[in-house]
């Protein structure tokens, strides 16, 4: 059974840092390129990130770069997304997803597998 699960989600202060971690089962990083989306109340759902095992490549929009990052571990089956210097606008429940990263493309072009979500909650 495939399984995507966030954590790490919580409330911090503005400035503050907090670090998700996406933990895969049924697959591995080299079958499937992990996205981070969130989706705040009222909004629609937004990329954040990818990481693909496969092709050595990782993705973060360019509207976070500076002040997010994506790694992984391998070992663990685990994708992480860094969030440093957090603004009250980043709160959101964020998500991860699996999918094929087809060649050309940063990231997959749909996601067949979704977690549950975390909430980052981000007071001023």
């Amino acid at each position: 059974e495939v399984q995507l699960v966030e954590s790490g989600g919580g409330l911090v202060q503005a400035g503050g840092s907090l670090r998700l971690s996406c933990a895969a089962s049924g697959f591995t990083l080299d079958d499937y390129a992990i996205g981070w989306f969130r989706q705040a109340p009222g909004k629609e759902r937004e990329h954040i990130s990818c990481f693909s095992s496969s092709h050595h490549t990782s993705y973060i929009r360019d509207s976070m770069k500076g002040r997010f990052t994506i790694s992984s571990d391998n070992a663990k089956n685990t994708v992480y997304l860094q969030m440093n210097s957090l603004k009250p606008e980043d709160t959101a429940v964020y998500y991860c997803a699996g999918g094929i990263k087809q060649n050309g493309n940063s990231c997959p072009q749909w996601y067949d597998y979704w977690g549950q979500g975390t909430q980052v909650t981000v007071a001023s």
